[in-house]
């Protein structure tokens, strides 16, 4: 295989995983919803504790128990981790929250804006560059973002923590030097003694839903491991394969379908939130053609040369 044979492989599974991480996450509001009974932070516990045992299965299976022990004996390494940790549970709380007190809307609005920091990253501090049809699609979606922001009940906080803690997170993921389920483990690892012990106490204290009768509450809420471990995976391996501004934009797929859900469950489909989504809508297919365009154009090159 040619190095532009590898490299055409590595964009296709990088495109593949982007598109399984954020369809999986644009449907996240369906489970939550499922869970409305259950605190947000008890929630957020069990996804932690339950990623741990599942994520050591996913490990053992692919033998890289060698790169968990790696990661763990570089406290550079760990440090980077921790900081990634505390973004994505961060993330994961307010998403959480966000769904079960009827702010899906808000929350898709969030992984909106999230791509557009991307990109805003990725040109500032990672040197890519935008072609002018990249540029345009920007523009339209920042408009969108904004028609929405203003015209909102307030400062949307709901979706600026959203956008500015998995922004860090995936940068954080694509410079640290550790592998994607590895780095995964290492994560949930660090905070799962104090998940458990605070899972344990709302179980003793009886102030938890889990075991307290409800089988199917209890399957849901162990089914949190493979639904937190799988979608996580799949981003970090695609983050690493990927610009920051495709990765960026292919996230516009999550926040849509997440639009969809909202619409689902009856919350209000103002005229700002029709406008914003039109706007967005605009700028995926700007970027998408564009896209489309260039691998062609790429492809017709490599065929040159050969």
């Amino acid at each position: 295989m040619t190095p532009a044979d590898q490299q055409a492989a590595e964009l296709r599974s990088g495109i593949f995983f982007a598109l399984a991480a954020y369809g999986l996450w644009g449907v996240f509001p369906i489970y939550f919803k499922l869970l409305e009974a259950v605190s947000p932070t008890e929630i957020l516990l069990h996804r932690i504790v339950w990623a741990v045992p599942f994520g050591a299965l996913i490990i053992t299976l692919r033998k890289q128990w060698s790169d968990v022990i790696g990661a763990f004996a570089d406290l550079r390494v760990v440090a980077w981790l921790a900081l990634s940790a505390l973004c994505i549970s961060g993330n994961w709380f307010v998403y959480i929250w966000g769904v079960v007190n009827e702010r899906i809307f808000e929350a898709s609005l969030g992984y909106y804006i999230n791509p557009l920091m991307y990109v805003a990253v990725g040109v500032l501090f990672f040197g890519e560059r935008l072609r002018r049809a990249q540029l345009v699609a920007v523009i339209l979606a920042s408009i969108g973002v904004l028609v929405l922001s203003v015209q909102g009940s307030g400062l949307p906080w709901v979706s600026l923590s959203l956008a500015g803690l998995f922004t860090a997170y995936g940068i954080i993921r694509k410079r640290v030097a550790v592998a994607a389920m590895p780095g995964l483990f290492v994560e949930t690892a660090l905070l799962f003694l104090l998940a458990l012990t605070g899972l344990l106490w709302l179980v003793l204290s009886q102030g938890a839903a889990f075991a307290g009768g409800d089988l199917t509450t209890d399957a849901l809420l162990l089914l949190s491991g493979p639904l937190t471990v799988f979608p996580l995976l799949f981003f970090a391996v695609a983050a690493r394969r990927l610009s920051l501004i495709t990765v960026g934009f292919m996230q516009f797929l999550a926040p849509t379908m997440q639009f969809g859900v909202a619409v689902y469950f009856g919350e209000a489909l103002t005229t700002a939130r029709i406008v914003c989504f039109g706007f967005i809508w605009a700028a995926v297919i700007v970027f998408s053609v564009d896209a489309l365009a260039t691998g062609r154009k790429q492809a017709a090159v490599r065929v040159g040369v050969r």
